[in-house]
């Protein structure tokens, strides 16, 4: 019997229906709306798609968004000046730098600058130790929309075994976090990980997000598993993810679409952290 599909654009839309009305409110009640502010530094041909997806789906929702371009040799000191100025933007409530930017810029000291109020990726130091606390406030948007799909199937993980493929800031590790919060135990594995696939077919829960097409494959997966597949890698002029979806769909029990599963959801993530963080720097509920 093949997967339940786990569609991550249909539950998006949902989200973003949510945050429209909540956005209408706020400017009724309030007379303002939630704004995002996104830097796109060089012209990533995936980044400038990223960009526009991101702005017209605050457009969708009624948000004042703003989207910041700077050349590809654009020094530091530059985007700094940026961030400085949106930090100190009160009609800005969140602020995203689109990753990668260009190899002569410091990662870390442009995310270090984004005020962690206004942090809606939840990169800044501030927003991981808060959420390696048990206090989070701006998630990480791909494992919080990873963890809102999980939540909508219904799927209950206190007891589970969840088994994380990867292990960077962006998903892997907040993932282990989230997981480990809701009580699944947990395991995270990488590259350097002995017997892969012996750590996989064990996993009531497998999220993927390594960055390599199709490494998952079916004879991977333990039968009635949850995969959720956040890979995205360009095959052949197509969209694929790091799971062998065709191979995969027919063991798990649920499983995640590329595209039109975690992808949409991650975007709708940003929209409510931005929602969440313009409604505490206001001080409203």
């Amino acid at each position: 019997m093949a997967a339940t599909i786990i569609d991550g654009k249909a539950l998006a839309i949902e989200v973003q229906d949510e945050l429209a009305v909540k956005v209408a409110q706020l400017k009724e009640q309030h007379g303002w709306v939630p704004g995002l502010a996104v830097i796109l530094v060089g012209v990533d041909p995936a980044s400038q798609v990223y960009v526009r997806n991101k702005h017209r789906a605050c457009q969708r929702v009624g948000m004042h968004s703003e989207v910041h371009k700077l050349p590809a040799e654009a020094t530091q000191e530059q985007v700094l000046e940026l961030i400085g100025q949106l930090n100190a933007n009160p009609d800005i409530h969140g602020i995203l730098v689109q990753l990668p930017v260009p190899k002569h810029i410091d990662v870390g000291q442009i995310l270090l600058a984004i005020d962690p109020a206004k942090d809606v990726d939840g990169f800044h130091p501030v927003s991981m130790g808060n959420l390696l606390s048990g206090q989070p406030h701006m998630v990480p948007c791909t494992p919080l929309g990873v963890m809102r799909m999980l939540d909508k199937y219904g799927i209950d993980l206190k007891g589970k075994e969840a088994v994380v493929i990867g292990r960077s800031t962006i998903v892997g590790k907040p993932q282990f976090l989230l997981l480990l919060e809701k009580h699944a135990t947990v395991t995270v594995c990488h590259s350097r990980t002995a017997d892969l696939k012996a750590h996989c077919q064990r996993a009531d829960v497998l999220v993927v997000a390594a960055g390599r097409a199709n490494m998952v494959t079916g004879d991977m997966v333990k039968p009635g598993a949850v995969v959720i597949d956040v890979g995205i890698n360009r095959v052949d002029d197509k969209l694929v993810g790091d799971v062998d979806y065709d191979s995969a769909k027919e063991v798990a029990g649920f499983i995640t679409p590329v595209p039109g599963g975690v992808g949409p959801m991650t975007i709708a993530m940003l929209l409510d952290n931005t929602v969440r963080a313009a409604a505490a720097i206001k001080g409203v509920e």
